[in-house]
C-alpha cells in the first residue's frame, strides 16, 4: 500500500488533469502496513449497498472510486461519450442497446454529474447520482523520510510521473471483449481500495488499488486479454507493469519483483507475466493491483466474483 510524501512548494505549483491522476495512482502503491479491514470494520465505512446484477461486469457501484452503468439506448453506430472534463468514456454493447462505463474518482463530490453523448450536430447530456461513501482510515507513524523526499528523490518523482501520465492516457482499439477479471494472484487482501491514510499526522491520498499478500516470486496472471504499455522500476511502486484492455480499461501492477514481459506483447487471460516483490516502498512482498477506467482509479473488486 502506498502514500505519496507531501510535496515541496516548488512541486505543488503543477497543476493540471494529468497530473491530478497521477497523484492518484502513484498514492496507492507504497506498501506501508495496513490491516484487512474485518466485517465489523467495514459496516463502519458506511458502504452503500448494491445489489449486484448477476453475469453484468463491473458491479454498478455510484460512489466515489466506483463505477456507473448508464444506459445509452439503440444506434447504429458506436457512440462517442466523455466525461465531465472531456475524457473519453468505455461504451460496450451493440446497436440494440450500447451502456457507458464510467469510472467515478476517488474525489468526485456526492450529488449529480453527468456525461455527454456525441450525436450529429451536438451532443446530449446523461446524469446519474453519485452517492457518498465514508471509507475506512488509518493513522500510522513511520519515519520522516518516509513521508518527506530528499531533493534527488522529488526529481526522480516527477520525472516518473510526467513519463506515466501519459501511459494513463491510453485509450486504444479494439475494446474488451469482456469485462469480468480473474483475481491476478491468490492470497489474502491485504490492504482494500479507498482507505483513507494519514501519515505522521499528515492526511495523505487514499489508497486506489487492492493489495494482495503473496510470497515474493509468486506468479502474476493477466485478469483480461491485454497490451503491455509500460514496465518499469519505480521509486514508490517498484517493479511495475500497465496492461491495457482497450477503450480506457487499463490495469497496473506494481512492486514486482521480476517482470517477464515487454512493452508491445499481448497477453491471453491467466498468462503469467510478471511475480509478485517487495520492490519499491513496501515492508513486506505484495501485489498491488489497480484497475483504471477514463483515466481514473477504480475499485478492482468491482470486476471480480465476491
Amino acid at each position: 500500500m502506498t502514500d505519496l510524501p507531501r510535496f515541496s512548494t516548488s512541486a505543488s505549483t503543477h497543476a493540471g488533469t494529468r497530473r491530478r491522476a497521477f497523484l492518484s495512482i502513484a498514492a496507492a502503491c507504497a506498501a506501508l502496513p495496513v490491516l484487512a479491514l474485518d466485517a465489523a470494520a467495514r459496516a463502519r465505512t458506511g458502504d452503500p449497498s448494491t445489489e449486484a446484477e448477476p453475469g453484468v461486469w463491473p458491479h454498478a457501484l455510484q460512489v466515489p472510486g466506483g463505477v456507473a452503468r448508464l444506459p445509452l439506448g439503440p444506434a447504429n453506430h458506436h457512440p462517442r461519450v466523455t466525461t465531465e472534463a472531456g475524457l473519453p468514456v468505455l461504451v460496450v454493447g451493440d446497436a440494440i442497446a450500447w451502456t457507458a462505463i464510467v469510472g467515478i474518482p476517488l474525489a468526485a463530490q456526492p450529488g449529480e454529474a453527468h456525461v455527454r453523448v456525441g450525436e450529429a450536430g451536438g451532443s446530449r447530456r446523461i446524469p446519474y447520482a453519485i452517492a457518498p461513501k465514508r471509507y475506512a482510515e488509518q493513522r500510522l507513524t513511520v519515519a520522516p523520510k518516509t513521508v518527506d523526499l530528499s531533493a534527488a528523490d522529488q526529481a526522480r518523482y516527477e520525472r516518473e510521473r510526467d513519463h506515466q501520465a501519459g501511459v494513463m492516457a491510453t485509450f486504444s482499439d479494439p475494446l474488451p471483449a469482456e469485462l469480468a477479471m480473474a483475481v491476478p494472484v491468490p492470497g489474502r487482501r491485504s490492504s482494500s481500495f479507498g482507505l483513507r491514510r494519514v501519515f505522521n499526522g499528515q492526511a495523505r491520498n487514499p489508497h486506489s488499488g487492492m493489495d494482495i499478500a503473496a510470497a515474493t516470486g509468486a506468479p502474476v496472471r493477466a485478469p483480461l486479454p491485454g497490451r503491455v504499455i509500460d514496465t518499469g522500476d519505480y521509486f514508490f511502486n517498484g517493479g511495475t507493469v500497465w496492461l491495457d484492455h482497450g477503450g480506457g480499461l487499463l490495469s497496473m501492477y506494481c512492486h514486482l519483483s521480476r517482470i517477464d514481459a515487454k512493452v508491445g506483447d499481448r497477453l491471453a487471460t491467466g498468462d503469467a507475466f510478471c511475480a509478485v516483490g517487495a520492490t519499491g516502498r513496501v515492508t513486506g512482498p505484495h501485489l498491488h493491483w489497480g484497475v483504471m477506467l477514463n483515466r481514473t482509479m477504480v475499485d478492482p473488486a468491482l470486476f471480480i466474483e465476491a
